[in-house]
């Protein structure tokens, strides 16, 4: 039987932890979220899936009035506690499954994200956060979230810095099944990462099914040319790879 991944992150939470760019999704998917997400300043946030608080940081640094933010592990949050306590920003941040029901009000939000969690989920409990954060988000309202790219597993091999072990799975028979990965800092560090595959297709029909009505914008990610220059021997065997997709849509 897998190991819970709130077993995988309580253990793991040191390496995860920073306060500036270090892993490699912090250079080709983050960047881009905080972006998506802007304007900030006077609007209140739920983060699904908020690890050690790195994204809620970022985003409480541009003015945010609110950020309720969630993650499954205990040992993340207390990570992003930690840093709270140090540098106080206003983040309340709570243990909790976002793919249960959530004790969210109504209407309440201006954002919701959910920064590389879906890939953690199967279908069923990807549908039942999207549904809160349909709830969660007031009219007008926006919904951000980032995944692996569905293709990445098939086109990767095992190897630094970034990957997923599909087995023998294809595209479509790898539905819902669960590949474990790795991710690396550029200090050399890995960490887990697990993605419970989906097509593109799933994302998609389970918006819809959700409540959300309007078409998403979707943006492919990937290593650019700055990140190649700025370090070659890293982000170089990434090269024209398709890494993370970023959805973005309306309440």
């Amino acid at each position: 039987m897998s190991e819970a991944t709130s077993t995988i992150y309580d253990r793991a939470a040191g390496d995860w932890a920073r306060n500036e760019p270090v892993l490699l999704s912090d250079y080709t998917a983050r960047p881009f979220v905080f972006r998506a997400c802007e304007p900030l300043a006077g609007k209140s946030v739920l983060d699904l899936g908020c690890g050690e608080g790195y994204v809620a940081r970022t985003l409480a640094a541009k003015g945010t009035s609110r950020i309720l933010a969630c993650d499954i592990s205990a040992g993340m949050v207390e990570k992003a506690r930690e840093s709270e306590a140090r540098a106080p920003l206003g983040i309340e941040y709570m243990v909790g499954d976002a793919s249960a029901d959530l004790e969210v009000s109504d209407a309440s939000f201006d954002l919701a994200i959910a920064v590389f969690l879906f890939n953690y989920l199967d279908t069923t409990q990807m549908l039942r956060v999207m549904r809160t954060a349909h709830r969660a988000l007031k009219a007008g309202g926006r919904f951000i979230y980032t995944v692996p790219h569905p293709s990445l597993p098939f086109l990767r091999p095992m190897e630094q810095p970034f990957y997923f072990d599909r087995g023998s799975h294809g595209y479509f028979s790898g539905r819902n099944q669960l590949f474990e990965g790795r991710i690396w800092r550029r200090d050399g560090v890995d960490v887990p990462v697990r993605c419970v595959h989906k097509t593109f297709a799933d994302y998609f029909d389970c918006l819809a099914q959700a409540g959300f009505t309007k078409l998403p914008k979707v943006v492919e990610l990937r290593a650019t040319e700055e990140h190649l220059a700025l370090d070659p021997r890293f982000f170089g065997p990434l090269a024209d790879q398709p890494l993370h997709v970023l959805f973005e849509l309306e309440r």
